[in-house]
């Protein structure tokens, strides 16, 4: 069947449309609201006029050119680049190719993860492969659409299903999640991206769960289904819990390993962030497993959360919102830290 004109895109090679770009790794002030060109559309692609946009720590880390890498792990990027994965938008136009999504399609996705450049998100229009994306839950607006994709996969594929077979180079064995009903499930950073969604999916398991962020973020977490909680900057976690199946450690980092104590033989912990994690020899003399993975892209994991998302099973929690051309503020507000939920820009269009 011949496609329909209404999908063709009516841009040239030429057309411009406003993005954040950087020319140079740094702080906020790399980033630059102008001018750039609407990217043209290959095959198994769609364009998606974007309305939303959400933040996630990759974004600063590749901002910084990821010095928190070994030197051979950093980045080589053509700039200019634009930064972003998480979108949420109408599609403008699809590739000539392309038979599942049509122009006028609410979608949402996490564009190309992991990769350093080609996402370019903080835009107007983003071009997706069709295989990263899916119908915009109905029942949320573009804003929380876009809150969603890369903290909510994170969530699913370190705690429900991996969904790829991508080997994390920081373990020799493959992720493996573990089953949660009936399990006492410790979350850290439980009010954060990661953290309030992980929350939502061990409690819809039939976890118990304790939640540890700060005392101001303790209504949120109870209201996402925390049945413990605990204030961090009054009382060190990992001092008073004892018996844990899973601790779900959505900070990571080099301290992760001090929550090794509070599990039980056989028990797990699953740093969302596993870089700087230097205790596997203390993890096997407790007999516990530490495990993380590499979230990717994947439009149908996108899809079966999307029936949660309209549900209202799981919630997206925003902290803020700024529009496009502020995205120097945005992260800005990002690295004063204590994020509730999630940061997202707004595309005017």
């Amino acid at each position: 069947m011949q496609q329909s004109d209404k999908n063709k895109s009516h841009f040239g090679k030429d057309k411009i449309m406003k993005a954040v770009r950087q020319h140079e790794f740094g702080g906020s002030e790399v980033l630059i609201y102008e001018d750039a060109p609407v990217p043209e559309l290959n095959k198994g692609e769609v364009r998606v006029k974007v309305k939303a946009i959400g933040l996630n720590p990759p974004d600063w880390y590749l901002r910084d050119g990821y010095k928190m890498l070994p030197p051979e792990w950093q980045p080589k990027v053509p700039f200019p680049i634009i930064l972003g994965t998480d979108i949420s938008g109408v599609i403008e136009s699809v590739a000539d190719d392309v038979k599942e999504f049509s122009a006028g399609d609410e979608v949402y996705s996490m564009v190309r993860f992991p990769s350093y450049g080609p996402s370019q998100a903080y835009a107007e229009y983003v071009n997706v492969p069709v295989s990263e994306l899916a119908l915009k839950p109905a029942g949320i607006d573009h804003i929380h659409a876009a809150g969603a994709p890369m903290s909510l996969l994170t969530a699913w594929q370190f705690m429900i299903e991996v969904g790829h077979d991508e080997q994390n180079p920081l373990q020799p064995n493959k992720h493996i999640p573990v089953p949660l009903e009936g399990k006492t499930v410790l979350i850290n950073g439980a009010g954060g991206g990661v953290g309030h969604f992980a929350v939502q999916i061990a409690k819809w398991k039939g976890a118990r769960v304790i939640a540890v962020a700060s005392g101001r973020q303790e209504e949120l977490v109870r209201e996402l289904g925390a049945d413990e909680f605990i204030d961090y900057t009054k009382t060190n976690a990992d001092e008073i819990l004892k018996d844990i199946d899973l601790v779900i450690d959505a900070v990571g980092g080099p301290k992760t390993g001090r929550f090794l104590k509070t599990l039980k033989p056989g028990g797990s912990l699953f740093p969302i962030f596993p870089l700087g994690f230097s205790d596997r020899d203390e993890a096997e003399r407790l007999g516990v497993n530490v495990s993380a993975t590499q979230v990717r892209s994947n439009g149908k994991q996108l899809s079966e959360l999307a029936t949660l998302l309209d549900q209202g099973i799981i919630r997206v929690v925003i902290d803020s919102t700024f529009p496009l051309s502020e995205a120097r503020q945005s992260h800005e507000r990002a690295a004063r830290g204590h994020i509730q939920g999630k940061i997202v820009l707004t595309v005017d269009q």
